[in-house]
């Protein structure tokens, strides 16, 4: 066997199969997307996979129930889920703890005939905003109350990348960052 000159790449040693050849043990493919469970395409931001927060606030911008989904999971399905989240409060008063809210606002994107139902199932009163029926305009009235609670989350930088792979730590991380921000308001108090 000749010796390689400085530069040059060695032949192939005898016994050993070269790396290229077809057909020896390889890891499985996996066929999950990258970033895990609850990630889709996300219709309103290019294209881009990710998980979208949907927050339920009391009217100060405290966080009663979150809980995160795909971006692609319409609006409209997750509002019985965060209404049931809602834990109950213990207000010194006789009788059982009040469970929900008395009033619900909602935008457009809840405007259905399912979600009208689960809030009256719910003693829940609604004000959800009509398509093609209202004006956006009056819905900021009581709108920027959510928008400023997604931008306290937007303060934690773990919330705004999905860098977990799970869900469920994912899912810990936002609970954590609501607790922050209760504990922040209360201190305000």
């Amino acid at each position: 066997m000749e010796a390689a000159a400085p530069g040059h790449a060695r032949p192939a040693r005898g016994g050993r199969p070269d790396r290229l050849d077809a057909g020896g043990p390889r890891l499985e493919e996996v066929g999950r997307e990258k970033g895990g469970a609850a990630v889709a395409r996300n219709r309103t931001d290019k294209g881009k996979p990710g998980p979208t927060h949907r927050v339920l606030t009391d009217r100060n911008g405290m966080p009663l129930a979150v809980e995160v989904t795909a971006a692609n999971v319409h609006d409209s399905r997750m509002l019985a889920p965060l209404l049931d989240a809602v834990a109950p409060v213990r207000t010194g008063r006789r009788g059982r703890p009040r469970r929900r809210p008395d009033k619900l606002h909602a935008d457009k994107g809840y405007d259905c005939r399912r979600c009208r139902g689960e809030c009256v199932a719910r003693g829940v009163r609604h004000r959800i905003a009509r398509r093609m029926v209202e004006p956006s305009g009056r819905l900021g009235l009581h709108r920027w109350v959510v928008e400023r609670t997604m931008a306290w989350l937007a303060r934690y930088r773990r919330l705004t990348i999905r860098y977990e792979r799970l869900v469920a730590v994912h899912r810990g991380l936002l609970y954590l960052a609501c607790a922050l921000i209760c504990w922040d308001r209360l201190e305000r108090l």
